[in-house]
């Protein structure tokens, strides 16, 4: 196994930045989730580790050992690609052993650790058939088995779930949890999927236009955000946002007053904050309490999404232009056209500047706990 350190790294294609100032440390065995939007960088960040890019700037050490000018195949990295890119005519044996034959691998050896990793995967029926002959899943099976047998330091992952059907995917989810808790390898897994990056990642590495905007475990993403980037894209259903101004503030707590004219208390340190200031709210659908009058929003229902165990709710409300989300007790029945009061715990309320960044919020003895 083995930690990989990116200090200062950027990369480019001509005059066109990629990676900005990369200042990055995986630890030795950690599962680490680059996550973004298309275009972010994370790809090419990986690439970069891979060695599949060459580094503009800065330097890259995996297990201690400086790599800038190491080609992949001497870096102790083997990496699964969103294609499976598996060769057609071989069987899947034949298709895992490849990389073994071609770094000159005795038979017995080749043999031993593909039926070892074949039958890791539950993948070891099937090792006399073409890849034509296999579902989605099961050729991506194989394109980890033939990583697998590598024993590489560091196994990375580009969004390789990404071809799956949704079943299939989370099923996967479960798959590579269990291929990290058995290898304890280092791993570095790529996806623009939020929810895959919270199930399975040690910590997460949050990439917007090339920037990294935070690193962190996912709890503590999801309750402390530094900005509204992290805060909305963290989440399913994204954070509603509100605008208001600051009226009052202390270490302890802010009140606000919203545009529609709520007032609204935040468990947030906002004493950088004068009176007046421009802020936004910030609360996910789920912490949002129907019914509760006590520090609510006035809304009114104009869509009603059931889940069977969840309902959500989609709400107009004076102080915002956007859709407020609630996610409510699929047993409390609203309809469109109903008046909804939605009250704001102050201990689950985020305030962002007008630049975005966000205040401190101060947490409940019951979150430390969960986190």
């Amino acid at each position: 196994m083995a930690d990989v350190k990116l200090s200062k790294v950027g990369k480019s294609f001509g005059d066109n930045a990629i990676l900005h100032q990369i200042d990055l440390e995986i630890r030795d065995g950690e599962f680490m989730v680059f996550v973004g939007p298309s275009g972010c960088g994370k790809s090419t960040l990986l690439r970069v580790i891979a060695g599949l890019e060459d580094i503009t700037q800065g330097e890259l050490k995996i297990g201690g050992k400086r790599v800038n000018e190491v080609p992949p195949s001497e870096r102790g990295i083997a990496m699964v690609f969103q294609s499976y890119a598996l060769y057609p005519h071989m069987d899947l044996y034949d298709n895992m052993a490849f990389g073994l034959k071609l770094a000159g691998a005795q038979k017995d050896e080749i043999d031993r650790a593909v039926h070892q990793a074949a039958k890791i995967l539950n993948i070891d029926h099937l090792l006399s058939r073409k890849p034509k002959d296999l579902s989605g899943g099961q050729r991506q099976r194989v394109a980890i088995g033939r990583a697998i047998v590598r024993k590489p330091e560091v196994f990375l992952f580009d969004e390789p779930l990404s071809n799956l059907d949704t079943a299939l995917r989370v099923r996967m989810r479960y798959e590579f949890a269990k291929l990290h808790e058995e290898f304890k390898t280092t791993m570095v897994y790529v996806t623009h999927d939020q929810v895959e990056a919270m199930t399975l990642a040690d910590r997460i590495v949050v990439l917007s236009a090339g920037r990294i905007e935070q690193v962190g475990s996912p709890l503590t993403l999801y309750e402390y955000p530094d900005n509204l980037f992290v805060a909305c894209f963290i989440g399913s259903p994204g954070m509603n946002l509100i605008d208001g101004e600051v009226m009052q503030t202390s270490l302890e707590s802010t009140t606000i007053q919203l545009l529609g004219g709520e007032v609204i208390r935040c468990n947030v340190d906002a004493s950088s904050a004068r009176i007046g200031d421009k802020v936004k709210l910030g609360v996910r659908p789920e912490h949002l309490r129907a019914g509760v009058t006590d520090n609510a929003l006035r809304t009114q229902v104009t869509f009603v999404e059931s889940l069977g165990s969840i309902t959500y709710a989609y709400c107009s409300n004076p102080g915002s232009t956007e859709v407020l989300t609630a996610a409510i007790d699929a047993q409390t029945r609203v309809r469109g056209g109903d008046a909804l009061l939605l009250g704001v715990p102050p201990e689950w309320a985020y305030l962002f500047d007008a630049q975005g960044r966000a205040f401190r919020r101060h947490s409940t003895s019951e979150q430390r706990r969960a986190a």
